[in-house]
């Protein structure tokens, strides 16, 4: 299986932070997520805006490559954009604007594989205007990295919780550089069939996550999605049927494993890594077959 490319996500291996809420910097130093996670199979990792600006502190985007290339990664996750279609003027459109700046250098060091878009805040916009702010930030994004931007389905998304509405900004905006990042969490709880992920433009899937969980909503969605996400093939989400039917429309980039779990943030780095590479990996020898 070490032929398979996954991607430890920030979250999976940021240990205990706050998520959204504090601290989001991790206290494992960059090193020692790098190695351990290279040395557990992955071949990338994930960084998050916070922990760049944090790490940018006291170190330099050169000495993060260097660290980044010392390790043997390749691949390498850059998030979390939001709000680049509010219009001008307004506070929050100002302060994406210079995340955005951030995310375009950080991919840019890193020769980043995308760097991922989406709607976190639940800030509505209507689809035609949010079609048109994708297309042109994925034209700022050309004149500073070769990374996808990838736009991912989340199910508290006011304007893109569906299928045909991710379909359809991706397609409508039509660019090389675009596509959608496919979460099996959200596609499960989305209710979402492997099998409609097949109607996705080849062209036009940019990126796919991997986490596990029940169908049913918790009381608190919310708390759910940030620290009660399950290793893959320990919830009720078909994650084979979803790897194969990427597959199926020609999918033949890496994979991210993204864990959000307080109890895997609370277990020892070494520990958290081994345990979701083994069942991420798990799940593209049940019944899928590797390319």
């Amino acid at each position: 299986m070490a032929d398979i490319p996954l991607m430890a996500l920030y979250w999976t291996v940021a240990g205990p932070v706050e998520i959204h809420a504090g601290r989001e910097w991790s206290t494992f130093s960059w090193r020692e997520r790098c190695e351990t996670v290279a040395g557990a199979g992955f071949q990338g990792i994930g960084l998050w805006h916070a922990d760049v600006a944090h790490q940018l502190e006291s170190s330099t985007y050169e000495d993060m490559r260097t660290v980044f290339d010392d390790a043997g990664l390749t691949y390498l996750e850059v998030e979390f954009l939001a709000d680049f279609w509010v219009p001008a003027g307004e506070q929050a459109r100002a302060d994406s604007d210079r995340l955005r700046r951030q995310l375009f250098e950080t991919a840019a060091a890193f020769d980043a594989h995308h760097i991922k878009v989406g709607n976190i805040p639940e800030t509505p916009c209507e689809l035609d205007r949010l079609i048109e702010e994708y297309a042109a930030l994925c034209d700022d994004a050309a004149q500073h990295t070769d990374a996808k931007v990838a736009y991912e389905i989340i199910p508290f998304d006011p304007n893109v919780n569906t299928l045909d509405d991710g379909i359809r900004l991706v397609t409508e905006a039509n660019r090389n550089n675009g596509g959608l990042a496919i979460d099996t969490w959200h596609m499960g709880k989305l209710r979402i069939a492997p099998e409609e992920l097949e109607r996705i433009p080849g062209d036009q899937l940019a990126w796919v996550e991997i986490s596990d969980g029940p169908v049913e909503f918790m009381d608190d969605p919310i708390d759910e999605v940030i620290n009660h996400r399950r290793l893959a093939g320990e919830g009720e989400f078909d994650i084979p049927g979803y790897i194969e039917a990427c597959r199926a429309i020609g999918y033949d980039g890496p994979w991210g494993a993204e864990i959000l779990s307080a109890e895997l943030r609370a277990l020892p780095l070494e520990e958290a890594v081994k345990r979701t590479y083994e069942t991420t990996v798990a799940q593209f020898g049940a019944g899928v077959t590797n390319p």
